[in-house]
């Protein structure tokens, strides 16, 4: 097991890195409190990021419920060097949110999510960072795709590194890059073009 790759991973309820590798290595071994205690651990963010993506609660509630019968199914074949644990449940959740979407017909991903240019956009996308409140993006993410509002969610309201976003969505970190400056341009657009917005200085 590798302790860097547990170390990587965000944590909740104050549990430390080498707590998180415990219990998943006691999880893997079949005990039940560990396996509760996982659970205990990321309900909330699991419910929050699907309720997030699917809009309603009792979808959200049922998604929920499936992740975490996967990973009691899936989660003796879980290694530390794929992926952070988090990363790998997010991965599940967004595989049933998709699966989801599709059976309702409500998303269709990005057809090709180019490579950026080295360096490109950096300055803009810590311009419109820092432009932007966490309630306000949540609110202007909602005009993005669906892939784009994926990578910000994952980003900046749960914080995952590009990394673990890359694991999450299946994607290249590049493409997470991409995706990231894409969305951060078109909401400094929004920003710009917002009534409410205040005038540029001369």
């Amino acid at each position: 097991m590798s302790s860097e790759a547990a170390s990587t991973t965000p944590l909740s309820r104050g549990v430390s890195s080498q707590d998180l590798a415990r219990l998943v290595e006691q999880a893997q071994q079949g005990k039940r409190e560990a396996l509760e205690e996982l659970y205990l651990l990321h309900f909330d963010r699991i419910y929050s990021y699907l309720h997030m993506n699917v809009g309603n609660r009792h979808d959200a509630e049922d998604l929920t419920t499936q992740v975490f019968v996967k990973m009691l199914e899936s989660i003796g074949k879980f290694r530390w060097r794929s992926a952070p644990f988090s990363a790998w449940l997010f991965r599940i959740a967004h595989n049933l949110a998709m699966d989801h979407f599709r059976a309702n017909k409500r998303w269709q991903p990005e057809e090709e999510v180019p490579e950026p240019d080295p360096g490109e956009g950096s300055a803009a996308e810590q311009e419109a960072l820092e432009s932007i409140g966490r309630q306000s993006m949540l609110e202007l993410i909602q005009k993005l795709s669906h892939e784009q509002q994926q990578v910000l969610t994952l980003k900046f309201v749960f914080n995952f590194s590009n990394a673990e976003a890359a694991t999450i969505l299946d994607k290249t970190e590049g493409a997470i890059k991409s995706l990231q400056h894409r969305a951060l341009a078109s909401l400094q657009r929004q920003i710009a073009t917002s009534p409410e917005s205040p005038p540029q200085e001369p």
